[in-house]
């Protein structure tokens, strides 16, 4: 069972079963707990291939035992993500723990991810279970619907889900708009019905000012 200690801290629950989380990412634990570092984000020989071949990097360990195991990273604010049969779209960095069952693997992200300067592809997780995303600073769960189409910043993206299509576009920002002469110069679109999860933070990207 996944739980939020405070903001930035998880805490899981465990019965004899494992969870995976990111590559030293235990903060504390106690009972009897077991490590192990996972090849190829979890998916062992065909995902490590995958994975380079594609550059989505993503160092993940199994933890399995009984008491509670605590995560966190960088002091980053941590969001859980209930997953019912469904997919979650992540960037690999945003990632922290995900319940042992649920399955990750690559899907192409085309010029957003160019955009974002982690290369072509992203990471995904699906099946039942819990996900714990990180963000810089908290995020914010934007609603995307077919009356309201979503427009974000590749830099403050972390996430989606749902049924959602994505494309790519350029053009004027509001900072061009109030004359500063400096923005975005590309932002992602969303359409359909889903979630999407934002950061208040900028990452650095390649698609740079305008």
């Amino acid at each position: 069972m996944f739980r939020l200690q405070g903001s930035k801290v998880l805490a899981v629950d465990m019965t004899g079963d494992a969870v995976k989380a990111k590559n030293g990412s235990m903060v504390a634990y106690d009972g009897q707990m077991a490590f192990k570092k996972l090849t190829g984000g979890g998916e062992g020989l065909r995902g490590m291939v995958t994975r380079r071949l594609t550059g989505e990097q993503m160092t993940l360990m199994e933890v399995r035992g009984q008491g509670t195991c605590w995560f966190a990273d960088r002091a980053s604010e941590i969001n859980l993500v209930t997953l019912q049969g469904d997919k979650l779209y992540v960037e690999s960095s945003n990632l922290l723990a995900t319940d042992g069952g649920l399955r990750t693997g690559t899907t192409f992200t085309g010029l957003r991810g160019a955009s974002q300067g982690n290369g072509l592809f992203t990471t995904t997780i699906e099946g039942h279970g819990q996900a714990a995303i990180m963000s810089d600073g908290p995020a914010v769960v934007l609603r995307v619907s077919a009356q309201y189409p979503l427009t974000v910043d590749p830099g403050a993206y972390i996430a989606h889900q749902g049924n959602l299509r994505q494309s790519f576009q350029s053009g004027v920002t509001f900072r061009t708009l109030l004359g500063e002469g400096g923005g975005e110069a590309f932002q992602i679109r969303f359409e359909g019905d889903g979630l999407v999860y934002v950061q208040p933070s900028e990452r650095n990207t390649i698609a740079g000012d305008v």
